[in-house]
């Protein structure tokens, strides 16, 4: 719930850029991004210096979402045919994942090379498409020790998300999380379920006002 001194600042930015905003559109887009913003601050650490998830971003209205989406899927599907790339539908949300064998190299946190023009076509078509929230999230299979998993899951999400800010990405845009091996989706029986549960996922959610 948020504090009586968050709500004040929410309700008035709201009601002054509604002011200002030309028709509904752009008031929603409007309140939605400080509402991401005051939201945003009320549930991080306010040590944490970095930009507020989602502030400063469009917000799409309620009937235009699945539209919005739609066409984000297509071009995904187009820019990505293969590329080893799986792009999933769920609900309003897409969800590309990216095998670590065609990203990084073995026990590596760097992009590999031949893996840049793809990530360059997922940055043309995100750059496309501002109005939606990016969660990059790393994943390993259960080889190793837990920690060292954790931290290099970590580490190759993070590399994810800075080569997509180099390619004009708003860092405002984009969530970094690191699962280690807590995440499966396979069983790490065999080497090749191991490789199914190493990987990164980029999880892209629209910003609804």
């Amino acid at each position: 719930m948020l504090t009586k001194k968050l709500l004040f600042p929410l309700i008035s930015l709201s009601i002054i850029m509604s002011g200002c905003a030309s028709n509904n559109t752009e008031k929603g887009a409007a309140i939605g991004a400080v509402a991401g913003a005051v939201l945003g601050k009320s549930t991080s650490n306010h040590k944490d210096k970095r930009l507020v998830w989602g502030a400063a971003i469009g917000a799409i209205a309620g009937a235009a979402i699945g539209n919005y989406m739609d066409k984000q899927e297509e071009e995904f599907r187009e820019e990505l045919s293969g590329s080893g790339i799986d792009v999933v539908r769920e609900g309003d949300n897409i969800r590309l994942v990216m095998p670590s064998n065609i990203t990084f190299a073995t026990d590596q946190s760097y992009i590999s090379s031949g893996f840049h023009n793809t990530l360059n076509d997922i940055a043309k078509v995100l750059n496309k498409y501002e109005k939606t929230l990016l969660s990059i999230e790393g994943h390993t299979d259960s080889t190793g020790a837990s920690q060292y998993n954790q931290e290099l899951s970590l580490k190759r999400a993070s590399s994810v998300k800075n080569y997509l800010v180099q390619k004009n990405i708003m860092a405002s845009r984009l969530k970094v999380t690191g699962y280690g091996e807590t995440m499966p989706i396979a069983d790490n029986n065999s080497a090749s379920n191991r490789a199914l549960n190493r990987r990164v996922e980029i999880q892209i959610i629209p910003n609804k006002a």
